[in-house]
């Protein structure tokens, strides 16, 4: 019978990003962003749902059986921390989940540039950081307040579901706080947040009108507010959002919008040519007056040229920075048109 703690252990060792366990299934890893079947043996609906009260608590399983899903984490002493999703599929049970590094590491490490920092040192406002699923939004978010929690003396809280990486106080004090244990929902969170002094907030994730409502309130009140969406690129980012609210208040938000923001990184992870792994693709956009005029006049559609005249200012497109990768030969010329916004002007661009 397959073990979950080796086979976490394996996951490691082979440096995966997600463990998915499901029955009738041999297990699978995400290793550089693809799938692959790890073992010879398949796991029976007893091994997943032995897998599966393993990594629960006795009251999430109970709310497991109840709704049909949980997130939560898992800790092994020797092993370290795991994003946990369990499911009910087919009446029976799978699990995914994700290793988290025990180590947060710096910004420029990861391949980040020194605008997030700059960012993340900023004593109000909105600062994005988005891209699809499984793109390194959460390790970002972690190295961005362990910067401010180095480097600044501040009152960090984070409102995550669930929580992910561990901070320890440094220079400001960190307090953190889950979604579902701590706190009902994240628009609760935000609003009692502003009652207990924060100087940054950490929205795990704007889901929905609420959140993104209180979110857009507390950087208007004089909070640092950092969070993530499942967008790729500025633009669509801040059309994300305003599109979420009717259509009577979308001016009034563009006007928020545009007052708050101080800057939107999008990134993609992208095969690399060697098969080493995966490297980071950047958009970075800045909040300058130009940008600020646009968002409040509705222009989003022309963010993407006035980021293409800030390089000075550490801003490039999503469509300049997967370029730049290819012209280095970090990426092969089918995966840099795959990942670009823009296909048919990437292929003109590296002819």
């Amino acid at each position: 019978m397959l073990d979950l703690v080796t086979l976490l252990k394996v996951a490691i060792e082979s440096k995966a990003s997600d463990v998915h366990l499901t029955a009738n299934e041999r297990p699978c890893y995400r290793i550089h962003g693809e799938l692959k079947k790890v073992s010879s043996d398949t796991l029976s609906p007893e091994d997943t749902l032995a897998m599966v009260k393993q990594a629960l608590t006795e009251k999430e399983f109970t709310h497991l059986e109840e709704f049909g899903e949980v997130d939560t984490t898992y800790q092994n002493n020797e092993l370290g921390r795991f994003r946990v999703n369990a499911y009910r599929q087919r009446n029976y049970y799978s699990i995914v989940m994700r290793v988290i590094s025990s180590k947060i590491l710096p910004l420029e490490s990861l391949g980040l540039p020194a605008s997030l920092s700059e960012l993340a040192m900023k004593h109000r406002g909105l600062v994005l950081v988005t891209g699809p699923t499984g793109s390194g939004k959460s390790t970002t978010l972690a190295s961005m307040i362990d910067y401010a929690n180095k480097n600044r003396k501040a009152h960090i809280l984070t409102l995550e579901d669930p929580i992910e990486y561990l901070h320890a106080n440094n220079n400001s004090i960190i307090n953190q706080r889950e979604i579902g244990k701590d706190s009902q929902t994240f628009s609760s969170a935000i609003r009692a947040a502003m009652r207990q002094d924060p100087d940054i907030i950490l929205v795990g994730e704007m889901r929905d009108f609420e959140t993104i409502g209180t979110a857009v309130t507390a950087a208007e009140t004089g909070h640092l507010v950092l969070s993530t969406l499942h967008t790729v690129g500025a633009a669509k980012t801040i059309d994300r959002i305003i599109d979420v609210f009717p259509p009577h208040q979308q001016q009034q938000i563009r006007v928020q919008l545009s007052s708050i923001i101080e800057g939107v990184m999008s990134q993609q992870l992208l095969p690399r040519e060697d098969g080493s792994g995966r490297v980071p693709a950047l958009e970075i956009m800045i909040a300058t007056p130009a940008i600020r005029n646009l968002i409040r006049e509705g222009k989003t559609h022309q963010i993407a040229s006035a980021m293409q005249t800030g390089g000075r200012l550490g801003m490039k497109t999503m469509d300049m920075s997967i370029a730049e990768l290819y012209r280095q030969r970090v990426i092969t010329k089918e995966v840099a048109i795959e990942f670009s916004v823009d296909r048919e002007n990437m292929e003109k661009t590296l002819i």
